[in-house]
């Protein structure tokens, strides 16, 4: 991966001794702004999705059009001025405009969680035929890092030399966010770049739990012209035909897995989200370096939205690495109070139920009877 190349983030304290478990309250890693250029490319999760390892159900049409869409979609990315050149290391001067083919620069994917968006949008960068530093993934929250790394004109020069960028998550929560982002975009879209994105739902949007291609181009607003959206139907993957996810284990087993297994971090639920509100969103990743297992106890509702929203971003982080997640006290389903989960974050809250849910299911084959 290209971010193999990056600086690494410092680590910030040191963990425990080698002899017990690490901790994430430990960690509050610096991450230089070259490797956040650097890892703009889709999380480990995602190395091997394409498009023919989509699995389309075939009660739903739309699936196995998005992907034949898609696919042409890449194909036709091909050549021009950003599939040559020097590599991300360009990123501190300025580069011929490539031409701008005609017709939609972006593809905008609609639909409800789990139904393999992530995956398409990955499949998507995977095959758009340019060298991988010439083509960006990331989530919504990781380009805005990016702009506040290294401001905006810079972001503009770092990312106008790209075939594609891929947004993952787009954010229209904040209205401000969403007006800086939609200025970078039109930026790019003018420099030739093409766009894909999928979102998530505005308040009071709530509906199927997804976010309505309507609403998602009128609020990019002078952008809407460059999408097509692509409509995604379906239910969440991680729910069909699965186990139901594993109950919480008691304090003393998770413990034992922790000291056991090689690489395993170990914290006290209420301790990690407090450590949580003291590092920055876009260090979370950096936190996870290393992790082979996250072992939580005292699972317990989440007291405040601000919090609620902290976690989800680390658990996205812990999803994208496949890192398996022991707990005891309160089931993940638990999480969130009603309030929350009717409210404008709706999507959020659901999605990082479903993937933590993934994570327990990952983490039964650490407890050995």
């Amino acid at each position: 991966m290209s971010s193999s190349t990056a600086s690494p983030a410092s680590p910030g304290p040191a963990d425990p001794a080698a002899d017990g478990p690490l901790a994430l309250t430990s960690r509050a890693p610096h991450v230089p702004a070259d490797r956040l250029v650097a890892e703009m490319v889709p999380p480990p999760r995602f190395d091997s999705v394409r498009f023919d390892n989509y699995i389309p159900d075939a009660n739903q049409p739309s699936q196995a059009e998005a992907v034949r869409v898609l696919a042409g979609f890449a194909a036709g990315l091909g050549g021009g001025a950003s599939a040559s050149g020097a590599g991300r290391k360009r990123w501190f001067r300025r580069e011929a405009k490539p031409a701008v083919p005609a017709g939609p620069r972006g593809v905008y994917l609609d639909g409800g969680y789990g139904v393999g968006k992530t995956h398409l949008l990955a499949s998507l960068w995977h095959a758009t035929p340019a060298a991988p530093e010439h083509k960006a993934f990331g989530t919504f929250v990781e380009l805005t890092n990016l702009v506040g790394a290294l401001g905006f004109q810079q972001t503009v020069r770092t990312l106008s030399g790209h075939r594609l960028l891929c947004i993952d998550e787009f954010e229209l929560d904040d209205p401000g966010d969403t007006v800086l982002v939609s200025t970078l975009l039109g930026k790019l879209v003018d420099a030739g770049v093409a766009l894909a994105a999928t979102s998530n739902t505005l308040p009071g949007k709530l509906g199927e739990g997804r976010f309505a291609s309507a609403d998602f181009l009128r609020e990019i607003q002078g952008l809407s012209a460059h999408f097509r959206p692509l409509r995604i139907d379906g239910e969440d993957y991680r729910h069909r035909g699965l186990p139901e996810a594993p109950a919480p284990f008691d304090d003393d087993t998770v413990k034992r897995v922790a000291h056991a297994t090689e690489g395993a971090s170990l914290d006290d639920f209420p301790a990690l989200l407090d450590h949580l509100s003291k590092v920055h969103p876009s260090r979370y990743g950096a936190m996870c370096d290393s992790l082979r297992a996250v072992c939580l106890t005292g699972v317990e509702p989440i007291p405040d939205q601000s919090t609620a929203l902290r976690l989800v971003v680390l658990a996205d982080r812990l999803y994208d690495r496949e890192i398996p997640v022991l707990a005891s006290g309160r089931p993940f389903d638990e999480l969130f109070s009603e309030e929350m989960l009717n409210g404008g974050y709706k999507k959020k809250y659901f999605r990082a139920i479903s993937r933590l849910t993934a994570l327990a299911r990952d983490a039964k084959s650490l407890v050995k009877e």
